[in-house]
């Protein structure tokens, strides 16, 4: 806390704060990789090795290339620094390789690309407003986010512990969420109002008479590149696609807040889809031009894989998976099945190919669409219908993101964060954001303890998910302490319920008979008890999109 308060004091808390988490990956280093990290050496192997038409072919390792051409070449760069590190870790056929040299290269890689994400925490901060500023520094709500996002415990393990790249491109998604709210100008325009005291009426106005303008087109633009790094964020793409059409190509609304319709602009539509034209021709046209985009989207999306992951991710097909079993499980019991045409493959054992229910209709990739698609939907008419400026859309995005991850085919259960963060931007803003956040969060959070499964980073996963869950409770609730409690006794008790699962998940059930008979039994449980917390939190913030008022109708009551 004193090096907080002198921080506070010379301003640069937020370099404390960015600091201090960078050093902690540091001292992660040394710890367990997974697979993930011979995935992404081989991928760096692939674009320095081989021409760019053998990218998307090349199949000497089973971790083909399977993301977007953006991030190939973002491999394609780090090569060129890697092999002033280890030549060897460059060679396509060295499979499984791993030097010390190797290893530093590729967690530092992580830890230095995570710059971008630092600086999008930064202009996140800059939209927060300062309605509830407590008297103490941790007490502000650009303080409590900054730790929340910096510090976010499913971040730190998968980046920095499994391995993978998700902070930067995080970063790109908090920074086009910035710029879709921020005005050139306005932090010097806001200190002017603000000292005048009268920011509500003021701000508006003013904005008018100066010209400023919202930064949509880079806000746009940098989903578009997000979009040709990661194909994932797919998921939050009619979020953005709908706010932009509303907000920015109609240049007005009436008074009760919806759309003047003579108000279309065809010039910014145009320039709109000349941005995400011009970002997918530089992407996917040297592809186009080797005629290989069927073989690139192939392995963008890969369908011959089952409905779920190795380890089930806790949405609602881990539900359904665990009422076929029990229902199975009844039916041999009662003998209303036949054992002989029960099939073989099993969700839990660890295979990923495609597989039929035994008693449940099985469920094909077209019909996750469907169920995503009519999920999603309602929180599209929300915010067309019902807008509510920026709590609106990523009210809105966050449900995209939460429906894909519930009724998406194939998801993995890192797919999470791109609901939690989002969140956590509207976690500083209401209470009742906050509450279902803490929810979401900390359900999250524990469902992926499963990725870290040996023993040295058993402490280490629980030690950091403590911290950060009872800062995240005590700060919240320090913040909205004047209104009612975020938790309800029901929600209090499922939460304090992750607690007696992971002691058995952890340290009864490896010393019982059961782990030689039910190996899958740990999975399972805590897929289907994070399913139930995540499903209720996705329930609880969809009822509170559908039932809050437009902004029109907020102001004139």
């Amino acid at each position: 806390m004193a090096a907080f308060t002198i921080a506070a004091g010379t301003g640069n808390w937020f370099s404390a704060l960015a600091l201090g988490v960078t050093l902690l990956k540091c001292l992660l280093i040394p710890t367990y990789h997974s697979t993930d990290f011979e995935v992404h050496r081989n991928w760096l192997a692939i674009t320095h090795s081989l021409p760019i038409s053998q990218w998307y072919y090349e199949a000497t390792s089973e971790w083909t290339l399977d993301y977007p051409p953006f991030f190939a070449w973002f491999e394609y760069i780090l090569s060129h620094v890697a092999k002033y590190f280890d030549q060897e870790m460059l060679n396509v056929r060295n499979l499984n390789y791993s030097s010390s040299r190797t290893l530093l290269f590729q967690r530092f890689s992580v830890i230095f690309m995570d710059v971008l994400f630092v600086y999008a925490v930064h202009e996140c901060c800059k939209c927060i407003d300062g309605k509830k500023v407590g008297k103490e520094l941790t007490e502000k709500p650009k303080f409590i986010l900054s730790v929340l996002l910096l510090w976010n415990f499913g971040l730190l393990i998968v980046d920095h512990i499994h391995f993978q790249y998700n902070g930067f491109l995080f970063g790109l998604m908090l920074l086009s969420i910035a710029r879709l709210f921020q005005r050139q100008g306005l932090p010097i325009l806001s200190r002017l109002v603000l000292n005048s005291g009268g920011q509500a009426i003021l701000l508006p106005r003013l904005t008018k008479v100066l010209g400023l303008q919202k930064r949509h087109m880079e806000g746009a633009f940098l989903f578009a590149v997000l979009l040709h790094f990661k194909h994932i964020y797919l998921y939050v793409a009619p979020a953005y696609g709908v706010y932009l059409l509303r907000s920015y190509c109609f240049t007005a609304n009436k008074p009760d807040g919806s759309i003047r319709w003579n108000s279309f602009s065809f010039v910014r539509v145009i320039s709109l889809g000349l941005v995400v034209f011009l970002v997918s021709a530089l992407s996917l046209g040297p592809f186009l031009a080797l005629n290989q985009l069927p073989q690139v989207f192939s392995r963008l999306f890969p369908f011959k894989r089952g409905l779920c992951h190795a380890y089930w991710a806790p949405n609602f097909w881990a539900l359904y998976n665990a009422l076929d079993k029990v229902l199975s499980v009844i039916g041999l019991k009662l003998k209303f099945l036949d054992p002989n045409n029960i099939p073989k493959a099993s969700m839990t054992s660890g295979l990923v190919q495609q597989f039929q229910h035994t008693v449940l209709p099985s469920v094909t990739p077209l019909a996750t669409l469907i169920c995503t698609l009519i999920a999603i939907l309602p929180s599209i008419f929300c915010l067309w219908f019902k807008p509510q400026g920026p709590r609106g859309f990523l009210r809105c995005l966050t449900l995209c993101a939460l429906s894909s991850f519930m009724f998406g085919w194939h998801v993995h259960e890192k797919a999470i964060l791109l609901a939690i963060l989002p969140m956590s931007l509207l976690s500083v803003q209401k209470a009742g954001d906050a509450s279902i956040f803490l929810i979401l969060t900390t359900t999250g959070h524990y469902s992926l303890f499963p990725l870290l499964f040996t023993a040295p980073e058993l402490p280490i996963k629980i030690l950091l998910m403590l911290l950060f869950t009872i800062y995240s409770i005590s700060s919240l609730k320090t913040l909205f302490r004047k209104e009612k409690p975020l938790f309800n006794w029901m929600e209090t008790f499922y939460l304090l319920g992750l607690g007696p699962l992971e002691v058995c998940c952890e340290f009864v059930f490896p010393f019982t008979s059961w782990k030689v008979k039910y190996p899958f039994l740990p999975l399972l449980l805590t897929s289907v008890y994070c399913a139930v917390g995540i499903t209720y939190a996705w329930f609880k913030l969809y009822v509170s999109v559908l039932i809050d008022p437009p902004v029109g109708k907020t102001k004139k009551q």
